[in-house]
């Protein structure tokens, strides 16, 4: 009842598709050699996570370290003598207390947790031990992994510069990084020597930095930190010393991400979201922008969230995970001016004698401004447009993220149980430009109620929508617009508010960023801005909601924590409003983590939405 992983290799015309490895391993990360002969990867071994290389031509494998911590970000040097890695190094604040030695025999219990840092644990990690990442090295041939970096700062994924004697990262390693986490630079570590040199000075995230092939220049992402909720990510390039930047990307509005040098250095391939879909470009260092293919993503199975991966070889031809509606993500290759092909068909044993829920695009314009809005329509297998069905309003998270045409087994279940389903980008979502994106800055929730009921509307109008049952549903950011439509409007059956935030007050003091919420979300500190954060919260309108409610938290959520749904709940209950509470046991903030909690989750809304449906049997 866990997620497994294990490595396969396909040729590229999509013959002689295999497994490399055995599926007890947890094999990810693989990484080529640079001339092709060798795979380095990470597995687990027995209880920890180890760094292998496996020779192609003979299919032998050799354990590469032995470390107490798992490695992670690993990198070949571009002579194939050297890797880089990230590795946690655990590091123990000395303790002011001095306590007693425990007579003979006794058990005094666990120790108390002292804490005095500003985050002091993280979703799905939990309560923090003291220590930092950082850089290591090691010889290809395996041996001990000698550290590069050092103090009380969190160091990212290295990258070798081409003459192999230096590593670039970004990390926050200012002195104030708690208090201002969006901060990061580049810098440079040298290999010999361990010295570093920060090649960036504004404020704001420099992250991925990659060096040109001819080594003469380096490509970043990042912004200029105004401190707005949603701040399109752009491509820089400056010179190998750090000196010249210069922005690339600023006419294209939407995010640059996944950079990667073309091999005559005259562009970047990068991944991008555009509208509803991910898509693969190639811009030149002058600015200019080719698109190479959508259909990106497929890797969150649950919804139909953005994401995905690709890669490029030195002829130009890509690969990537293709996301498609009717299948999770399968291998693809494409490149300019050719036709995609997809390679694999994982799962057509489980979908080929299954009907799904047909997906449609829909647009419209939002009741409050006339703002375009991208929706997706799902309708139940067997769907008879002269027939009226339950319409289920399904919202996503973030707020800042969006959805696609993108396969989902959340929703599929919904419309397989003969609801239609309807989920849409409103404003705040990305992939749409910076004004569409931050037009909900401090103004979260608001206006996308708007955009959200008039989805409904649309659909309603289509004249198959039985409007006597209309549910809705939505967790995290989708979770806080749930609770929120209820408070507003009294049109939904029932509703089933997953992993919210309730109270912003309470939310930015407990949860696992605290330290940014405040700063961006919000004008400044919850006791200077007492009627920002109330009237933007879901608990001051719990007055008004008379619809049936379900409230659904993970136990060990530090993102949105528990605390918050139990507001909710409580408050509906005292107001007498027919409400339950679904505490999903050792869950962070993703509560379908599990393959188990995914099905357990899906049946639980269901249940409740049948519960109240018009004409259902007590």
């Amino acid at each position: 009842d866990r997620d497994r992983s294990t490595l396969w290799i396909v040729n590229a015309d999509g013959t002689d598709l295999r497994p490399l490895l055995g599926e007890s391993r947890d094999a990810a990360s693989p990484r080529w050699s640079p001339d092709g002969a060798r795979l380095l990867y990470v597995a687990r071994d027995e209880d920890a996570s180890e760094i292998f290389v496996r020779w192609m031509d003979t299919g032998q494998e050799a354990k590469l370290t032995h470390v107490s911590e798992s490695p992670g970000a690993i990198a070949w040097s571009p002579d194939g003598r050297w890797l880089a890695f990230v590795m946690f190094v655990p590091e123990e604040a000395p303790s002011f207390v001095k306590m007693p030695p425990k007579p003979d025999g006794a058990d005094w219990g666990p120790p108390f947790k002292f804490i005095d840092r500003v985050q002091y644990r993280g979703d799905g990690s939990g309560y923090l031990r003291g220590g930092y990442r950082h850089i290591f090295v090691l010889p290809a041939e395996g041996g001990t992994p000698r550290q590069l970096t050092a103090g009380s700062f969190d160091d990212g994924a290295p990258r070798w510069t081409p003459d192999g004697k230096a590593l670039l990262f970004s990390a926050n390693r200012h002195d104030d990084a708690e208090y201002d986490p969006a901060n990061d630079e580049v810098y440079e570590v040298d290999v010999a020597t361990g010295a570093i040199k920060a090649l960036t000075s504004r404020h704001g995230p420099d992250e991925e930095a990659r060096v040109s092939p001819d080594g003469r220049l380096i490509a970043y992402t990042g912004y200029d930190d105004r401190y707005q909720g949603y701040q399109v990510s752009r491509l820089y390039v400056m010179n190998r010393d750090g000196s010249g930047s210069r922005v690339v990307s600023g006419s294209f509005d939407r995010d640059v991400g996944d950079i990667v040098w073309s091999a005559d250095g005259k562009g970047l391939f990068f991944q991008y979201d555009d509208g509803g879909d991910t898509k693969i470009g190639l811009v030149s260092l002058t600015g200019s922008v080719q698109p190479l293919t959508g259909g990106v993503g497929g890797l969150d199975v649950g919804r139909p969230y953005s994401g995905g991966q690709y890669s490029v070889a030195s002829n130009g031809r890509f690969t990537f995970t293709q996301a498609a509606s009717d299948h999770p993500a399968d291998v693809a290759v494409g490149g300019a001016g050719q036709p995609v092909r997809r390679l694999t068909r994982l799962n057509d044993d489980l979908f080929g004698h299954k009907q799904l829920g047909a997906v449609q695009t829909i647009h419209y314009r939002s009741s409050f401004d006339q703002k375009p809005i991208e929706g997706w329509l799902v309708t139940p297998p067997g769907f008879d447009s002269t027939k009226h069905y339950p319409l289920v309003l399904e919202i996503h998270g973030g707020p800042y993220a969006n959805y696609g045409e993108r396969f989902t087994a959340e929703i599929q279940l919904y419309a397989a149980a003969g609801n239609l389903v309807l989920y849409t980008n409103p404003r705040g979502s990305t992939g749409y430009g910076e004004a569409f994106g931050n037009a909900i800055h401090l103004d979260y929730p608001d206006h996308d109620y708007d955009d959200l009921m008039s989805g409904v509307n649309a659909v309603i109008a289509r004249g198959f929508v039985d409007t006597t049952n209309l549910f809705v549903t939505g967790g995290s950011g989708g979770g806080v617009l749930t609770a929120w439509i209820v408070g507003h409007t009294n049109r939904f059956h029932a509703a089933v508010v997953q992993k919210p935030v309730i109270n912003w007050y309470s939310f930015v003091l407990t949860s696992d960023a605290t330290a940014f919420f405040y700063k961006y979300w919000f004008p400044g500190l919850p006791w200077e801005h007492l009627n920002d954060y109330m009237e933007r919260s879901p608990i001051t309108y719990v007055g008004n909601v008379t619809t049936p409610t379900m409230l659904m938290t993970g136990e060990v959520d530090y993102r949105t924590p528990s605390g918050e749904a139990e507001q909710f709940y409580a408050a509906l209950k005292l107001h007498h409003v027919p409400a339950a509470m679904v505490r999903v046991p050792d869950a962070s903030h993703d509560i379908s983590a599990k393959p188990s909690n995914l099905i357990a989750k899906v049946a639980y809304i269901l249940g409740w939405f049948e519960k109240y449906r018009s004409g259902a049997t007590p």
